[in-house]
Formats: C-alpha cells, sequence, structure tokens
C-alpha cells in the first residue's frame, strides 16, 4: 500500500505542534520525534523553532544529539526554523553555542531584537510569491552566507531563507501562517525526493 512520506518533528519543546499541523495540511504524515527510535522510517526531518539553548539540552538530555547528526547527515529533506537554524549553523554567534555545522552560515542570535521587535515583514524573493511575508519571533539574522549556500529570500539586505542541496532554513516561522509558500516549497521537496507519494524508506542503517 502507497503512503504519503513520513516526516519526523523534533518535538523536545518549541512549536512543533504548528509544524505537525501545517505539514498535515498539505497531506504528509508526521511523527513526534523524543527519542533515538523515532528517527527510523522517517523521510524527512523539521527542526522547529524554540529556544536552541534548551533544545541543546534536552538532545543531551534525551541522548539525541549523536542520533539526530547522523540522520541529518543522509541528505534527507529538512527544514529548520528560528532555533532549528541555529541548531544547523556553522557559526552561532551572541553567544558562540555547539551546533551541527551542516550550513554555512554565520547566525546571531535574537539579531532582530528580542520580543517587542517581533512580528511580520514582506520578504523579497525570486522563488516566493510576490507580497509573502514572514513571522519574526526574536528571530536570528544571518550574517555570512557560504559559497555553496544559496540565498531564497531576504528581509531587507539580510538574508532570511537559504538552502543548501536537501536542507531549507528560516529565520522565521512559516508555520504559523496557513498555506505558506515555505511550507509548500518543503512539502514539494519532499514527494519529489520520495518519487511523489512513496513508502517511507527506514534510515535503521544511519543509526547503527
Amino acid at each position: 500500500m502507497v503512503t504519503e512520506p513520513l516526516v519526523g518533528v523534533l518535538a523536545l519543546q518549541g512549536d512543533f505542534l504548528d509544524h505537525e499541523a501545517a505539514l498535515q495540511a498539505h497531506g504528509l504524515r508526521t511523527r513526534q520525534l523524543r527519542s533515538a527510535p523515532d528517527l527510523v522510517g522517517i523521510d524527512a526531518l523539521v527542526l522547529p523553532g524554540g529556544e536552541s539553548t534548551t533544545m541543546l539540552t534536552l538532545l543531551g538530555v534525551e541522548g539525541l544529539w549523536g542520533p539526530l547528526g547522523e540522520v541529518l547527515h543522509t541528505g534527507l529533506p529538512v527544514l529548520a526554523t528560528c532555533a532549528g537554524m541555529i541548531l544547523l549553523a556553522e557559526r552561532v554567534e551572541n553567544p558562540s553555542q555547539r551546533s551541527y555545522g551542516l550550513l554555512p552560515i554565520t547566525v546571531v542570535r535574537n539579531g532582530y531584537g528580542r520580543q517587542l521587535h517581533s512580528g511580520s515583514f514582506v520578504l523579497q524573493s525570486e522563488v516566493l510569491p510576490r507580497g509573502t511575508t514572514g513571522t519574526f519571533i526574536r528571530a536570528p539574522r544571518i550574517t555570512a552566507v557560504g559559497s555553496d549556500c544559496t540565498v531564497l529570500a531576504r528581509r531587507g539586505d539580510d538574508p532570511v531563507l537559504v538552502q543548501k542541496g536537501a536542507v531549507l532554513a528560516a529565520c522565521f516561522h512559516p508555520e504559523l501562517q496557513e498555506d505558506h509558500p515555505v511550507t509548500a516549497l518543503f512539502a514539494a521537496q519532499v514527494r519529489a525526493r520520495c518519487g511523489g507519494a512513496a513508502v517511507a524508506t527506514t534510515r535503521a542503517q544511519a543509526l547503527a
């Protein structure tokens, strides 16, 4: 029986429920990830927004830091938003902290200011529909982008949506807006990677 791709959503802290709802609205199946066995069988991965230092602590407590890193390096599609993007950045500032270093970017935590500076802002992009906005909440700011990383959208002059291979990362929260183009883009990439509505491919080898 053919099934829709299965997207694992890191569910230790943050707005994972909103990501699940947004992906399910596109017909994708989701699974909350809280332990290493939960990673087996997923076709894609979401690292949600939240508080990156708390996520780091919980990844260690739950024994997920290593297994998650192994899965991240298998090349499956990944969507990382806000704190999730910080976890993937090559360099983190304000302050420096541990990260997977999967994306060749430098990010500054709370780079746009704190809660009172949060809000929705128009994005400039050649791949997103004109007038697309992004919701920024205590958002990280990208201050450097490596040559092998593509900028897909900007807020003013700042890159806020980047991609390297199958990894898509945003400073903002597409899951908080109904049918956001970034969620649709990720869902399309997942289906393309899986050959449409496909049976989930087991990732057990990555966890061995």
